[in-house]
């Protein structure tokens, strides 16, 4: 490990044998570990560092709780040709989604679409994660989500009644990265609030603002505000959608009913989440979509730009050149999270990661 004033660079393998081990320790299955501990390093990995090992202490307090079940039986309750609602027994949201997404993958290989929501489930970690599994398979991914705590009052109101809602996509490309879009519908998603106070920088205006209207900079006072949707009343709109889509379609929890796993480690979330798989063989075949997008990202990335702009970027590229960079350096991880972790590992008597 290398640090600087505020970092300390580990390998994203480490991390995630250390988040299994931890995840073990309070009584995941090892299989069931594993899983979860491979997607929340690869969130780290990208770069979704409000998604990743900084959520570890959280989910395990919440085990030790008995807000999560250890041993779901996750299960498919409603079945048709190009739909399912699977029904996560208040498991783990990473078990949760990963199943309905590989259950969407095969219903898209029969039907050409599918469509497989969740309920009863949990925090998940970033929606790109699961956008990107059906590209592997020549697939089009979009996910959708409730959050896990409401941040987001209705347009022009004070009563925090919405949560982030992300969306996410993901678009196979020929020779070019996949197209992977990924953004909540506030101008941040809270987990970027929570890695700012974990670093101890402060927040940009535009992030959140105070109960009187004013710019909240100080991510340790989030709790004194509430987040700005993306595009004002536009924002507030699609978060509305959004929720109604990911978790009233399938009888999860929206709204009054949701609750916030930041504040409450007992009490089920009955999250919800949805993922839509299209199959490229359905229309026309992956090859000609594939190389129209090469063509359309070529061109993009090579159009004229505004004076002082050094590149337009796609949306998922920053991420996929980020993935690169983590595998050869290793993570970027906050020195105060470090602390936090190693105190972890000694209470679940693991070793830690310094």
């Amino acid at each position: 490990m290398t640090t600087d004033s505020k970092s300390i660079w580990i390998p994203s393998e480490r991390l995630e044998r250390f988040t299994a081990a931890a995840l073990v320790r309070v009584g995941l299955p090892a299989a069931d570990a594993d899983c979860v501990a491979g997607l929340m390093a690869e969130a780290d990995l990208q770069g979704s560092d409000g998604h990743g090992i900084i959520r570890l202490p959280q989910y395990v307090q919440r085990i030790e709780a008995g807000g999560i079940n250890v041993r779901p039986d996750i299960r498919v309750v409603e079945e048709r040709a190009a739909m399912a609602v699977v029904d996560g027994d208040n498991g783990m949201g990473h078990l949760v989604v990963s199943r309905a997404v590989r259950i969407a993958i095969e219903k898209a290989r029969n039907a050409g679409v599918a469509w497989v929501g969740t309920r009863h489930s949990n925090h998940a970690g970033p929606a790109s994660l699961y956008a990107r599994m059906p590209v592997a398979h020549d697939m089009i991914g979009l996910y959708f989500a409730v959050g896990n705590a409401n941040h987001l009052p209705p347009w022009g109101g004070m009563e925090m009644l919405l949560s982030t809602n992300p969306i996410a996509a993901g678009i196979p490309a020929g020779e070019e990265p996949a197209v992977v879009l990924d953004m909540a519908t506030t101008v941040a998603a809270y987990g970027k609030v929570k890695a700012k106070a974990k670093r101890g920088e402060p927040m940009p205006e535009g992030w959140m603002i105070d109960r009187e209207g004013r710019p909240l900079t100080d991510p340790r006072r989030a709790h004194e505000g509430f987040l700005m949707p993306i595009g004002g009343h536009k924002g507030y709109g699609l978060a509305l959608i959004v929720g109604l889509l990911a978790g009233t379609l399938q009888g999860a929890a929206m709204g009054r009913d949701l609750v916030d796993f930041n504040a409450d480690h007992v009490t089920p979330t009955n999250t919800g989440q949805a993922i839509l798989v299209i199959d490229l063989a359905a229309f026309g075949g992956a090859g000609p979509f594939k190389g129209a997008v090469d063509t359309l990202v070529r061109d993009i990335r090579n159009s004229e730009r505004l004076p002082g702009v050094e590149r337009i970027w796609l949306p998922g590229e920053q991420s996929h050149g980020r993935r690169a960079a983590y595998e050869k350096s290793g993570v970027p991880v906050a020195a105060a999270l470090v602390d936090d972790l190693d105190q972890l590992a000694a209470s679940l008597g693991i070793p830690g990661l310094r």
